[in-house]
C-alpha cells in the first residue's frame, strides 16, 4: 500500500526532475490551441501515461526491445518533435502531408478540417513519443520495473497506473495553467503567427537535443547545482518505505527475502556490512550499450556472447583493451584474478578486444595473446571500433561493471586504482545476491597477483613513440607524417640525441603505422625517462634480431627485459609488445637497438 501510494507521489515529482524539465516547453506548447481548453492537455496527458505503462510492459515482456539501444528511443522521440517543431515553424507543410491532402481530397473533407485544427492524433503521438522519456526518471518507477513486476504483475501494473495518474495528472495541471498564461498574450489562432513560430524553434531545438543527448547534459548540470534534486527526495521515501518493510519482517535479519527490495534500498539491507562503509558504486546508472557488430568470438565455444543474457543473472565487468597496449597488460593479472575468485558468485567478465594496430585485428594474433596472458574469460573481437563507439570511449584500458538490471554503476580509466576496483565488484555481486533474495556471501579482502607489474605513472618523464607516418611528429631525423621510402637517415652526430625523440639510421620505408627497415645493417636511437621500456614490433615469418645497448653498454643481467637473450639480442617476430628494458628505478637513459637484417616493423615504444 505504502508503495502504491509512493507511486503516485513519484509520478508528481517527476514533473520537476531535470531529465524532464527540459521537455516541458514541448508539453505545455502542444496543448494550446486557439483558446484555452482542456481537451488538448487532456489528450496528450493521458496518451503520454498510456504510453508509459504499454512501453513498461513490451520492455519487460520482449527481449527484442530489451536489447534495443536506449539511443534508438532517444532518436524516435527526437525525431517526432523535430517534425512537429517543424509543421509549427512551416505551417504550410501539414497542408502538403499525404494523409491530409487525400482527406481533403476525399468526401471527407470535413473531418480533415477538424482534423487539422484540433490536431487530434498529433497530440496523442506527442504524448505517446514522450512514454520512454519519463519513464527513466524515476528511481520509484526502476523498482516497479525491477522488483515488482517479476513478482507479482497485478501489483506491478496498479503501481504503474499509479504513478501514470500522478504524472498525468500533474502535467495536466500545468498545461492548463499554461493555456491560461499564454492565452490572454493572444494571437494564439494565427497559425503564421510568430508564438507558434517560436513554439516551432523551441521544438526543433528540443527535437536535436534529445536525438543527440544534449538533454542529458542539462540534467547532469541540474543534479550538479543541486537544483530540482527530486531523485533525492524519492531514494529518503523509498528508505521509509524499505524501513516499513523490514519492521513487517522483522525474522529476517538480512531482509534477503523481501521480493521488494530496491536498488536504491540495498545499501540500507547492508549498511551494517563492512563491505558497505565505503560506498564506491552508484546505486543507479546507464544503460550500458550492447555490444555491437562483433569481428569475432575468443573463449566462448563459437558462440555469440551479449551482455543482455546475463541481465538479471549476473553482474558484468566489461575491459576494453588490446594486446599489445602495455597499460592494458598490466591490468590484466587483476582482471584474470578477480574472474578466478568471483565468477562462482555471479561475475562475468567480458574483454572487448579493440585494435589500436592494423595486426591486432588478426583474431590468431589475439588467440595467441590470449592464451600467453592466462585469459579463459570470453573476448570479443571488436576490429571496426562499433562497441567502443557504442561506449563513447577513447582510452585502453577502460572497465565498467554492469550491474544485473544492465546499468553502468561503476567506470575506471586506465591502470590503477586496484583496490577500489575490486571493492566496486565486491559490492555488486552482495547487491545481486540481495536481489535475487539470498544472503550475501561475497569473499572479501584484496587481491595481489603475483605476476602483476607495478608502475609509477608520477615519476614517467617520456611519452609513447610511434614509428609509423600517422603518427611519427617526434620523429627527429628524416621527414615526419610522410608515406614512402627516406634513405640515407643518420642520426646527429655526438651524444646530443633529445629526449623522447626517435633517430633512425639507415633505409627505411614508412606506412601510416609502422617503418621498416630496408637496409641490413639500421639502427634506432632513444632516449627515454622511466623505469621500463617496451617495443611493439614484427620480423616476419624468419625474424629478425636486435642487439639491445642501454648507456652505450650491451643490455645484459637483471635489468635487461625479459624477452632479451643472455647476449643481450632480441629476435623480432611475432606482432606484439616486447619487453626490452626491465630496469631497478626510474631515470633517464638512452637506448640504442641495432638491427642485424633487414625487414623489421617497428611500431612505437612505450615505457613504464
Amino acid at each position: 500500500m505504502i508503495l502504491l501510494l509512493l507511486s503516485f507521489v513519484a509520478g508528481i515529482l517527476t514533473i520537476l526532475a531535470p531529465c524532464t524539465l527540459p521537455l516541458l516547453p514541448v508539453i505545455i506548447g502542444s496543448s494550446i490551441g486557439g483558446k484555452a481548453n482542456g481537451k488538448k492537455a487532456l489528450i496528450i496527458a493521458i496518451s503520454l501515461g498510456v504510453s508509459i505503462i504499454t512501453f513498461t510492459f513490451i520492455l519487460k515482456v520482449s527481449t527484442l526491445f530489451i536489447n534495443v539501444p536506449e539511443v534508438f528511443w532517444q532518436i524516435i522521440s527526437g525525431a517526432i518533435i523535430l517534425i512537429f517543431g517543424l509543421i509549427s515553424l512551416f505551417p504550410d507543410l501539414w497542408e502538403r502531408l499525404p494523409l491530409i491532402s487525400k482527406l481533403n481530397r476525399s468526401s471527407n473533407k470535413l473531418i480533415a478540417v477538424g482534423y487539422k485544427k484540433e490536431n487530434f492524433w498529433g497530440n496523442i503521438i506527442i504524448g505517446a513519443s514522450l512514454g520512454p522519456v519519463f519513464s527513466s526518471c524515476s528511481p520509484t518507477y526502476f523498482v516497479v520495473l525491477a522488483t515488482v513486476l517479476p513478482q507479482s504483475l497485478l501489483l506491478g501494473l496498479v503501481d504503474l497506473m499509479a504513478y501514470a495518474v500522478g504524472l498525468a495528472g500533474m502535467l495536466l495541471l500545468v498545461s492548463f495553467l499554461g493555456q491560461k498564461l499564454v492565452v490572454r498574450l493572444g494571437g494564439l489562432s494565427d497559425t503564421h503567427g510568430r508564438f507558434r513560430r517560436t513554439l516551432g524553434v523551441i521544438f526543433i531545438i528540443l527535437g536535436i537535443m534529445i536525438m543527440f543527448g544534449t538533454d542529458k547534459i542539462i540534467e547532469t548540470d541540474l543534479l550538479s547545482s543541486g537544483l530540482f534534486d527530486v531523485t533525492t527526495i524519492e531514494q529518503k521515501l523509498l528508505q521509509l518505505n524499505e524501513k516499513t518493510s523490514e519492521s513487517q519482517a522483522a525474522s529476517s535479519t538480512l531482509e534477503s527475502s523481501n521480493p521488494t527490495a530496491t536498488t536504491t534500498s540495498q545499501e540500507n539491507i547492508l549498511k551494517n556490512n563492512l563491505l558497505f562503509k565505503s560506498l564506491v558504486i552508484s546505486l543507479h546508472g546507464p544503460q550500458a550499450p550492447e555490444i555491437v557488430d562483433p569481428s569475432g568470438f575468443i573463449n566462448t565455444d563459437g558462440q555469440p556472447i551479449t551482455i543482455s543474457q546475463f541481465r538479471g543473472k549476473k553482474v558484468v565487468l566489461l575491459d576494453i583493451w588490446t594486446y599489445s597496449c602495455i597499460n592494458c597488460q598490466r591490468t590484466l593479472p587483476y582482471v584474470t584474478a578477480w574472474y578466478g575468485k568471483y565468477k562462482d558468485q555471479g561475475l562475468e567478465v567480458i574483454g572487448i578486444h579493440t585494435p589500436e594496430f592494423a595486426f591486432e585485428k588478426v583474431q590468431k594474433n589475439v588467440e595467441d595473446a590470449v592464451k600467453r596472458f592466462g585469459i579463459t574469460y570470453p573476448v570479443v573481437m571488436d576490429n571496426d571500433y562499433a562497441t567502443w563507439n557504442a561506449y563513447g570511449n577513447q582510452y585502453w584500458p577502460r572497465k565498467y561493471l554492469i550491474n544485473q538490471n544492465g546499468e553502468i554503476i561503476y567506470d575506471h580509466i586506465g591502470e590503477g586504482d586496484y583496490a577500489k576496483t575490486e571493492l566496486a565488484i565486491q559490492q555488486a555481486l552482495a547487491l545481486l545476491a540481495v536481489a535475487k533474495g539470498q544472503t550475501p556471501t561475497v569473499l572479501m579482502g584484496t587481491t595481489e597477483p603475483a605476476n602483476a607489474i607495478s608502475s609509477d605513472e608520477s615519476k614517467i618523464g617520456s611519452r609513447e613513440t610511434y614509428f609509423g607516418a600517422a603518427r611519427n611528429e617526434y620523429l627527429g631525423n628524416g621527414v615526419s607524417s610522410t608515406v614512402g621510402l627516406q634513405q640515407h637517415l643518420n642520426p646527429p652526430l655526438g651524444a646530443g640525441n633529445i629526449q623522447n625523440v626517435l633517430y633512425l639510421a639507415g633505409d627505411w620505408n614508412f606506412t601510416q603505422e609502422y617503418a621498416e627497415n630496408v637496409s641490413p645493417t639500421a639502427t634506432i636511437d632513444y632516449n627515454y625517462n622511466a623505469k621500463n621500456v617496451y617495443f611493439v614490433a614484427s620480423g616476419g615469418d624468419k625474424g629478425v634480431t636486435v642487439k639491445i645497448f642501454r648507456d652505450g653498454k650491451l643490455l645484459t643481467g637483471a635489468e635487461a627485459g625479459k624477452d632479451v637473450s643472455a647476449d643481450g639480442t632480441v629476435l623480432i617476430k611475432e606482432n606484439r609488445l616486447y619487453n626490452l628494458v626491465q630496469g631497478a628505478d626510474y631515470g633517464k637513459h638512452s637506448l640504442q637497438i641495432q638491427i642485424q637484417g633487414a625487414g623489421l616493423q617497428a611500431y612505437t615504444f612505450t615505457v613504464g
